[in-house]
């Protein structure tokens, strides 16, 4: 397995602990031909980017991209904020982007106080080894499903790392709307049985990202490759792999602004 373009990468610009040329200059090394940087979201309180720092920003790929040789995709790891699967992102944002992950993470500037209440009794729970159940699961599963149907995702990524929903019924509304489902190679988010039923219950789609905040960590997938051989996850349902680049549902949404 080969990977194509690992669309799922940090920098300081967000919570990683390296700069844009770094990450193209590993890039360059490994041979890759193409990444996406993917900082957190504008609406991340503490670790995201600022809508202030983008020229600046823009402005180091294009240079990286000169230097390196390697095409580098504006991406951006945004953050859902409630059941209601809002994203921080206006018409401006998604024409500048030319990738849209959305994940949930804390420190988010979630929309009500149960939505509060939800992200951080995952996270906590999670980290303390417990898994709960009842409507936590519901409200989740139905932040991730509404983010997908009104916003033009193009990944969903680390779905119940540090949260708690149904992955079969996300994974389904994936399917519906072209939103790839992603397999992580920094953390195993999903079990086996999980992924299993995603592969045999569902046409979801999936790529495969290394989730990057270091030049040492970029292009590695071998823990997601462990998982999808366990699984047996077909390759030909991998479409960052082998040669593959995946249909983008933003590329398409932009055409339309």
């Amino acid at each position: 397995m080969e990977l194509t373009a690992d669309l799922h990468v940090h920098t300081k610009y967000s919570d990683g602990h390296c700069t844009v040329e770094a990450q193209a200059a590993r890039a360059k090394e490994l041979g890759l031909k193409c990444f996406a940087l993917t900082e957190h979201g504008y609406s991340h309180l503490v670790l995201g980017l600022k809508r202030k720092e983008r020229t600046r920003y823009l402005r180091e790929i294009a240079d990286a991209e000169k230097k390196y040789g390697v095409k580098i995709l504006f991406g951006i790891e945004e953050n859902i904020l409630g059941r209601e699967g809002t994203l921080a992102l206006n018409e401006r944002d998604l024409g500048e982007l030319d990738l849209c992950l959305a994940g949930f993470h804390v420190m988010s500037a979630h929309e009500t106080w149960r939505d509060w209440r939800n992200g951080w009794r995952g996270y906590l729970s999670y980290n303390m080894g417990l898994h709960l159940g009842g409507q936590l699961v519901k409200d989740q599963t139905k932040a991730y499903i509404n983010t997908v149907k009104k916003n033009p995702v193009d990944v969903l990524t680390h779905i119940n790392f540090q949260c708690f929903a149904n992955a079969l019924e996300v994974a389904k509304c994936c399917a519906d709307y072209g939103t790839y489902v992603e397999i992580s190679g920094k953390k195993t988010h999903f079990t086996d049985e999980e992924l299993d039923d995603i592969v045999h219950k569902t046409t979801a789609r999936f790529l495969v990202n290394s989730d990057a905040h270091s030049p040492d960590r970029l292009g590695d997938i071998a823990l997601a490759v462990k998982q999808i051989e366990r699984v047996g996850v077909p390759a030909e349902r991998i479409d960052n792999i082998d040669g593959k680049f995946p249909v983008l549902r933003l590329e398409e949404y932009k055409k339309r602004l």
